[in-house]
C-alpha cells in the first residue's frame, strides 16, 4: 500500500474490523510479556561466565524487538482510534440521508400546494373550481409518476392477495377465476415495490355445485 494513500472501508465490517484490531493489540501485549519473561528468566540462568559481546548482542536483539512492538502497537491502537471515528461519522452520514430521504419529494410538493391554496382562495363557480381541482390532481399524479409511483391494476384484473385487500366478495357467472369487480380505494407501487393495497369488492366465480343445482331446476308453469 502507498503511504498516505485513502482506503475506503466497508462500514458494516467496521465492528468485525475493530474487534481484529483489538485482538492484535492484545496479541502484541501478550508477546511483549512473553519476551519480558523470557529476558528476565535468561538473565538469571545465565551462566557466570559468559561473555560480554554475547550479553550484549541479546540485549540489542530484544532491545529492537521491544521498540517494533511498541511501534505495532501503537499504530493499532491509532487504527482502533480511526475505526472509532469513521463509524461515528458514517452513522451521522446515514442520520443525515433519513432525515432528508423525501426532500426532493417534498419540494416537488410545493408546487401542487401553491395550486391548491389558490384554488382553495378563488371566488369562481363551482365548475371552474371543480376543473382547477381536476388540473391539480393531474399534476399530482404526474409528479408520483416522475418519482416511479403507480397505481396497482384493479377492476377486472385476477385478484392478487399482494397487491389487492378484499373487504367483500359476491358470486358473478361472468367470472371463472376470482377478480376484481370494484375497486374501493386505489392502491399504490413505487418503483416495484408495494407502498399501498388497493382495497377491492371480488367477484367469485359460481361454485359447481350452485351451478347444477340451477341447471337442474325444472321450469315452474
Amino acid at each position: 500500500m502507498v503511504e498516505g494513500e485513502e482506503v475506503e472501508l466497508d462500514p458494516e465490517a467496521s465492528t468485525d474490523l475493530e474487534a481484529a484490531m483489538q485482538e492484535a493489540v492484545e496479541a502484541v501485549d501478550r508477546v511483549r510479556e512473553k519476551l519480558g519473561e523470557e529476558e528476565a528468566a535468561g538473565d538469571s540462568a545465565a551462566p557466570a561466565a559468559a561473555e560480554g559481546d554475547e550479553e550484549g548482542a541479546d540485549d540489542l536483539e530484544v532491545g529492537a524487538l521491544q521498540t517494533e512492538i511498541a511501534d505495532l502497537r501503537d499504530r493499532s491502537a491509532r487504527a482502533l482510534a480511526d475505526f472509532d471515528n469513521y463509524r461515528k461519522r458514517i452513522e451521522r452520514e446515514r442520520q443525515e440521508e433519513r432525515r432528508f430521504a423525501a426532500f426532493e419529494v417534498v419540494g416537488d410538493l410545493l408546487s401542487v400546494i401553491d395550486n391548491l391554496e389558490r384554488a382553495l382562495a378563488s371566488t369562481g363557480p363551482a365548475e371552474d373550481l371543480k376543473a382547477g381541482l381536476e388540473l391539480i390532481l393531474r399534476q399530482m399524479h404526474d409528479l408520483l409518476r416522475s418519482h416511479g409511483v403507480k397505481k396497482v391494476p384493479a377492476e377486472g384484473e385476477e385478484f392478487d392477495p399482494n397487491l389487492h385487500d378484499a373487504v367483500s366478495r359476491h358470486e358473478d357467472p361472468q367470472v371463472e377465476v376470482p377478480t376484481v369487480g370494484k375497486e374501493l380505494q386505489a392502491g399504490y407501487l413505487m418503483h416495484g415495490r408495494l407502498l399501498r393495497s388497493a382495497i377491492v369488492r371480488v367477484a367469485m366465480p359460481v361454485e359447481a355445485e350452485t351451478a347444477d343445482e340451477d341447471e337442474s331446476e325444472e321450469p315452474v308453469h
